[in-house]
């Protein structure tokens, strides 16, 4: 009964799609159907990851996954640049990167239960983030300490940039390697297709896109309507449902039984935020609008350092638990309120 309505629900997207071109309908209204139409499509993107998994095991499921569920952050990014919104760009990704962390992975870990995790693989994304939180520091603290201008700041940000898509393409290539060398097995019997499973990632993946376009065009409104600041926007509403697809694809993973495949999706994700999706907005933005020098704020490093540091303890002896998922979610209840009063 579920499925079928989790099938339904696609509907919800040319719904969407009407609301905001033919309809015109009001930003608190565009903002509630693009959410609505968003969890169906999470839905969509974890079934499909998971179905893959069956032909590559968890680390290159949880890789396929991250990669098309980062799509909208991508393109999110992208036009916020190009609406002059540099604030908004740096608040989504530090929300993205610790709500993955913290709130997908913690949320997978309770649905999960007890289970193993590959720590191998996590610890090693895990310290690329506090690593990328480090170089960060390198055009932020100018910032900080307004020694340097926006062009300064952006050309440093260049180099810091390259050392980070760089790192990415050597940790993925390793990882990916691992996984091939210990993940080797059949797909289960009713399992789909690669071709079949790749093919519904990528729709879900272009319509996620185009949904959430709609939902960042009605941001402002809706967080004037109820008074939310613009890096509350940023860090929390923008950040998780511009990850609407790890989230919901995670915690669904998890449910099924699979907390391997849910942990690697929520790490992996952070992980490509911090080392590709951030630099590679940076190098893009004069492109699409004005340079944006990948200058973060104190609580924005801060907060992100702290959920990797808190993530690698939890996942060091390998096993996934309840409690640990609840703690984990907790925190980011805490960074929340941290945000909000900011």
């Amino acid at each position: 009964m579920a499925r079928r309505i989790l099938w339904s629900s696609l509907a919800l997207a040319p719904v969407a799609f009407l609301a905001r071109y033919v309809v015109h309908a009001d930003p608190t209204t565009l903002f509630v159907l693009s959410a609505l139409a968003l969890i169906p499509l999470a839905w969509l993107i974890g079934e499909a990851t998971d179905q893959a998994a069956e032909h590559t095991g968890a680390g290159v499921g949880g890789f396929l996954n991250a990669s098309f569920g980062n799509a909208p952050e991508l393109i999110i990014a992208l036009f916020a640049v190009s609406d002059g919104l540099p604030e908004v760009v740096r608040g989504s990704l530090t929300g993205s990167v610790v709500s993955n962390i913290l709130l997908v992975l913690g949320a997978a870990m309770i649905a999960g239960g007890d289970g193993d995790v590959d720590t191998r693989s996590l610890r090693l994304q895990l310290v690329t983030v506090l690593g990328a939180v480090a170089l960060l520091l390198i055009p932020s603290v100018p910032a900080w300490r307004h020694s340097l201008d926006h062009d300064q700041l952006y050309a440093i940000t260049i180099p810091v940039s390259i050392v980070l898509l760089a790192a990415y393409i050597v940790i993925t290539v390793r990882n990916l390697r691992i996984h091939r060398e210990q993940e080797r097995h059949e797909p289960r019997a009713g399992a789909w297709s690669m071709r079949r499973a790749l093919i519904l990632l990528a729709i879900a993946t272009i319509t996620t896109a185009g949904i959430s376009e709609i939902l960042v065009h009605s941001l402002r409104g809706f967080g004037d309507s109820l008074g939310l600041s613009e890096f509350f926007v940023a860090t929390v509403i923008v950040a998780i449902v511009g990850n609407a697809a790890e989230h919901g694809g995670a915690v669904v993973i998890a449910h099924r039984g699979n907390i391997k495949l849910a942990t690697e999706i929520a790490i992996s994700s952070s992980m490509q935020v911090a080392v590709f999706v951030a630099p590679a907005i940076a190098l893009i933005s004069p492109l699409v609008g004005a340079s944006l020098p990948l200058s973060f704020r104190v609580v924005e490093l801060s907060t992100m350092a702290a959920a990797a540091a808190l993530a690698t303890i939890v996942i060091w002896d390998g096993r996934s638990r309840r409690w640990e998922g609840v703690l984990l979610v907790a925190l980011y209840g805490g960074v929340v309120a941290v945000y909000a009063a900011v």
